[in-house]
């Protein structure tokens, strides 16, 4: 029976998947088994792509054209805030619950807020910082040792400098 879609023509997938794991193959194959992939070759793919994030939930964009598959991770604000600790990687199955506590640089916070620029909906740098400063504030986190709910504070009266792109 021929296949359904064109080999040439590109396929893009996003999936949230486990760094460091190898994903459940049976969740991998509703999604991947029609374009005539392998769900366990893939799945060996993404562990080693992401084996920078190892613990974490981060979302996978899969690119599939002429039934060969290019994976590229695409991280997200609370992903990047945290990989910006430095804590070990955890267990998923032993260690549930955790509450992340910690103290990051307002130039990490910078340079996140610049990796995320193009999926944030502000239109300039200050703004996107403030939405990475939000979540920060929602992962339960302080900048330079203070909460930052006032750092967003000192932003919007200009009392800290922020870079202009």
């Amino acid at each position: 029976m021929p296949s359904k879609f064109d080999p040439s023509e590109i396929k893009v997938i996003y999936l949230r998947c486990t760094g460091g794991e190898v994903g459940a193959t049976s969740v991998l194959d509703p999604k991947i088994g029609p374009l005539c992939l392998s769900p366990k070759k893939v799945g060996d793919d993404f562990a080693k792509a992401m084996g920078d994030w190892k613990g974490l939930r981060i979302t996978v964009k899969l690119t599939i054209q002429n039934r060969q598959a290019q994976i590229e991770v695409v991280p997200s604000a609370p992903a990047l805030i945290i990989r910006a600790l430095k804590e070990p990687p955890r267990d998923r199955k032993k260690q549930k619950n955790i509450k992340h506590s910690g103290n990051v640089t307002f130039d990490e916070i910078v340079n996140i807020a610049q990796q995320m620029r193009h999926r944030s909906l502000a239109r300039e740098l200050p703004r996107t910082i403030k939405e990475i400063l939000g979540t920060a504030q929602t992962v339960g986190w302080n900048v330079d040792g203070r909460h930052p709910h006032d750092i967003t504070d000192d932003v919007n009266s200009s009392a800290v400098k922020c870079p202009a792109s």
